[in-house]
């Protein structure tokens, strides 16, 4: 039987914990995995975090974090057994990061609001990069994992520091009305003479323009939003089904305008 030295620190317990897991008699699982396999629960553990965050339950936070922080030590510990880095080096190389990051902070530079601080933070960015090739693109290093939500306000804020931007929410608003317009004239025609494909192509340009809106408005992010939608969309189902289990039905003992006239009593109490 393993056992853990308990007067190490809570992050020097972990790393151990973790290598024991992947020691030759440790957890035939945790040996299986590899840096490529754990990325899916690492995504997973971050989902999880960002809930707990949103529901603001600090006691699942603490938790839903503890599992991300685990999944980072986890692929220190397969890098450590490949010799190419280890936790410290992780820390280490964040600690530099961020105290190079904030000059104002560690060093002489001033900074007195956040917009001078993300200004200085992308120049620093831009010097760390060293010297730009002909190729490079202000959109390049944008990772591809993004949900598309998040990538497509990303993209559209690197637009945006160049220049490339709206003057106003009125014009989002407008373009966000044209595209809508374009939409119902795609899907205006009789479905066998439909293009299909063009619908979705002004689906997605309907959603960008929204995601733009919501970029725009420097509040919260359209993945943001668009949780806090299916959130409530989910509260209100779940009314319909409570409502219909109370009678003594299901689904399919009842119809759309039953479940319409639920779904309104849910409006007005969630």
């Amino acid at each position: 039987m393993k056992i853990i030295d308990k007067s190490k620190s809570s992050i020097e317990q972990l790393v151990d914990v973790l290598r024991a897991l992947r020691a030759p008699d440790g957890c035939p699982w945790d040996r299986e995995q590899t840096a490529i396999s754990l990325t899916q629960f690492l995504a997973e553990e971050c989902a999880e975090a960002i809930e707990a965050i949103n529901k603001g339950d600090d006691e699942e936070v603490c938790d839903e974090l503890g599992d991300v922080l685990m999944n980072v030590v986890f692929q220190s510990i397969i890098a450590e057994e490949q010799g190419t880095f280890n936790f410290s080096d992780i820390a280490a190389m964040s600690v530099e990061k961020m105290v190079r990051r904030h000059p104002h902070v560690f060093g002489d530079v001033v900074a007195e609001d956040a917009a001078t601080v993300k200004k200085n933070w992308d120049e620093i960015k831009k010097k760390e990069k060293g010297d730009i090739a002909e190729s490079f693109s202000i959109l390049d290093n944008i990772p591809a994992s993004l949900s598309a939500l998040l990538k497509a306000r990303k993209v559209q804020r690197k637009a945006a520091k160049v220049g490339f931007d709206w003057n106003c929410q009125q014009q989002i608003l407008d373009k966000i009305t044209e595209e809508l317009v374009e939409l119902k004239e795609a899907m205006s025609k009789d479905i066998g003479q439909r293009d299909e494909e063009h619908i979705d192509e002004e689906i997605g340009d309907l959603l960008f323009a929204v995601v733009n809106l919501s970029r725009f408005r420097k509040r919260a992010t359209a993945e943001q939003l668009m949780q806090n939608a299916v959130q409530k969309f989910e509260k209100r189902f779940r009314y319909i089904e409570s409502s219909l289990k109370s009678q003594g039905k299901d689904f399919s003992d009842s119809n759309i305008v039953e479940m319409e006239q639920l779904w309104c009593e849910a409006k007005k109490k969630l």
